[in-house]
């Protein structure tokens, strides 16, 4: 059960009357993204760092809102609340932001830190977690929420949805909009001029670092979990207990539960051949509120208001090695920086010196060393570290760092009525094509594939003689 899901009525679900011509900001899609059945290029990493992957379905709770464009027209939207359902379990409540971006049905989400979304360049974005906080969903008696408010009149939880939402995109997007629900716009009044900026909250599950190397005959780590939930199950791929690396502490005991800091190794036994591992961790936690959620396609940003208990998952790897350099890469998303840092550490006895972009870099032994790798917005990224002995590591995504107003400075836009866009495909409405969700299929399916191993459990072994170390 939920435990502050009053939001999950059906009251709120029929349409609302929009004038024409307007930009819906839970615009449905009938097109559902195809993943071909062939896996993800081996080495290929999207560079996230573990979490709820979930898929949008569509608002829930709404109610109406206009923007006021900066030519004096105005721009009609639904406000309130989207419905996602997370991968291996669990529900999530989650207002947009971005109202000038579609967001598509069917859409694959994942959590995600602020700094990988335009939250991470958003002086404000901690006064959205206020009003998450204080508002509907996680305040769910309407009749005190309207009392505290001012609101004059009852309060519904179609008003509350849409005035909550009217007072995110106020910070998020930094429009001018409004509700046209009386009730639902003096709520965002008072969302607005009381939010108090607070930190961002900690991921649901996450392994710290992503990635680590060393020496066989050693406990190579460690990796750190961090996590809300009460415990954390580790386990090996099913067919996988024959092999040679093992979970462990550092005590050397087998690991197959952790909890919030608890501290993971890989065992390598001596004179293992040079190869790679991988583990996965799997957690049902509620996710904090706050929580960001990027598409791996063009389809707007999220922003968690609510969640039931849920499938979190995180993975992360290592490679070993008896002699030379001793590699580890991993990548994060860094909107300041306009990017993705990709991080080497080196634990080897040579340096390791890799290509990325045309530029070379070089790691001592014992150090680490991170770049930023520039990028375009809104346009998808791939691109390999390489290194000696065939190491590659294969890095994909889709950097979306600014919201639609920031990017057009909020200038007066021009919007026909929106056409069903299939997700990756080509959309009807000229307009709807400038918002960067068109042919990127094949692109989005290899995305897809990445994140949904995620979701599983596994310790995968390959020796360096089938797979060079990194992929």
């Amino acid at each position: 059960m939920f435990a502050s899901f009053s939001a999950w009525s059906v009251r709120g679900r029929g349409p609302v009357r929009l004038a024409a011509g307007t930009l819906v900001c839970g615009l449905a899609a009938t097109g559902v993204m195809a993943v071909g059945a062939s896996p993800a290029a081996a080495g290929e990493t999207a560079p996230q760092q573990g979490g709820a992957t979930a898929t949008i379905g569509g608002l829930k709770t709404f109610g109406a809102a206009v923007i006021r464009m900066e030519d004096g027209s105005d721009q009609q939207v639904s406000a309130g609340l989207f419905e996602m359902s997370v991968d291996g379990g669990g529900m999530l409540q989650t207002y947009c932001v971005d109202v000038h971006t579609p967001t598509q049905k069917d859409a694959k989400y994942h959590e995600a830190a602020w700094s990988s979304t335009s939250l991470g360049v958003n002086d404000d974005a901690g006064r959205i977690r206020w009003i998450l906080q204080n508002s509907y969903p996680q305040v769910n008696d309407l009749a005190a929420l309207a009392k505290k408010a001012g609101v004059r009149g009852p309060l519904t939880e179609e008003d509350a949805a849409a005035g909550t939402q009217v007072a995110i995109w106020r910070y998020a997007d930094d429009v001018t909009v409004d509700a046209v629900d009386p009730q639902a716009e003096q709520l965002a009044d008072y969302l607005e001029k009381n939010a108090r900026n607070l930190k961002e909250p900690r991921a649901s599950l996450t392994l710290d670092p992503p990635v680590v190397s060393g020496r066989p005959g050693e406990l190579v780590g460690p990796v750190t979990v961090r996590t809300d939930a009460r415990s954390v199950t580790v386990a090996p791929q099913a067919n996988a207990a024959r092999d040679e690396v093992r979970l462990v502490d550092k005590n050397g005991e087998p690991v197959t539960e952790a909890v919030n800091g608890s501290q993971i190794f890989f065992e390598v036994p001596e004179d293992t051949e040079a190869g790679t591992a991988r583990l996965t961790a799997q957690a049902a936690t509620t996710v904090p509120v706050g929580r960001a959620f990027s598409s791996v396609s063009r389809s707007q940003t999220q922003i968690l208001a609510g969640s039931s208990e849920s499938t979190v998952s995180a993975s992360a790897s290592v490679t070993w090695a008896e002699e030379g350099a001793v590699p580890a890469v991993s990548a994060r998303e860094n909107c300041a920086k306009g990017g993705v840092d990709v991080t080497a550490s080196n634990q080897g006895d040579e340096p390791f010196t890799f290509e990325v972009v045309g530029q070379k870099h070089t790691v001592a032994p014992g150090e680490s060393r991170t770049v930023t790798v520039a990028l375009s917005e809104d346009a998808p990224y791939d691109f390999t570290v390489q290194g000696p002995d065939g190491f590659q590591q294969r890095f994909t995504g889709m950097l979306d760092c600014l919201t639609r107003a920031a990017e057009t400075g909020n200038a007066a836009r021009t919007y026909s009525a929106p056409s069903p866009t299939p997700l990756g495909g080509t959309p009807s409405d000229t307009n709807l094509a400038a918002t960067g969700s068109s042919s990127a299929t094949p692109w989005i399916a290899g995305t897809a594939i990445g994140l949904v191993v995620l979701g599983g459990a596994g310790l995968l072994v390959a020796r360096r003689r089938e797979t060079p170390p990194g992929d």
